[in-house]
């Protein structure tokens, strides 16, 4: 594997070096089948980020969202609203172990970003009364009787 590789690298880089070219006349090549259409991809236009020179010097938005999927469980929710440099929310979701993660939460400028976390159990733990072991009273044991003839 490792020889065929060094022959490919060392016939690339000949080629490279303008040691091996094409030949000045190619010949045509001949198809079993139609011959295929190359479509030829347009340019691609690339998106270019529009810049706003405006300035809100006192932001606005509020936004939320919740999602309640039965068919996976899926269960997560949440809302945030902004009113200048202070942001109020709150998001909540299902934790792995079965909990209720809620999270509320507020930044500015003076006190950075604080948050408050709750957990709560979604499913009520049963009270499983507790198992109690009957132990069968041992049995009599007789031998067996002799009996002389």
């Amino acid at each position: 594997m490792a020889f065929k590789f060094v022959v490919f690298a060392a016939l690339i880089a000949a080629a490279r070096a303008g040691v091996i070219g094409a030949p000045a006349v190619a010949a045509p090549l001949a198809y079993a089948h139609a011959p295929v259409a190359v479509a030829h991809a347009a340019p691609v236009a690339v998106a270019k980020t529009v810049v706003s020179d405006e300035y809100d010097p006192h932001p606005q938005y509020s936004y939320g969202y919740d999602i309640q999927d039965g068919l996976t469980g899926d269960s997560k929710n949440q809302q945030e609203s902004r009113d200048g440099d202070v942001v109020h929310g709150s998001y909540s979701l299902t934790d792995p172990d079965g909990t209720r993660r809620t999270v509320e939460y507020t930044a500015d400028p003076i006190n950075g970003f604080n948050a408050v976390v709750h957990k709560e159990p979604l499913v009520a733990k049963a009270v499983v009364a507790p198992a109690i072991a009957k132990v069968a009273a041992p049995v009599a044991y007789a031998a067996p009787a002799l009996i002389h003839h």
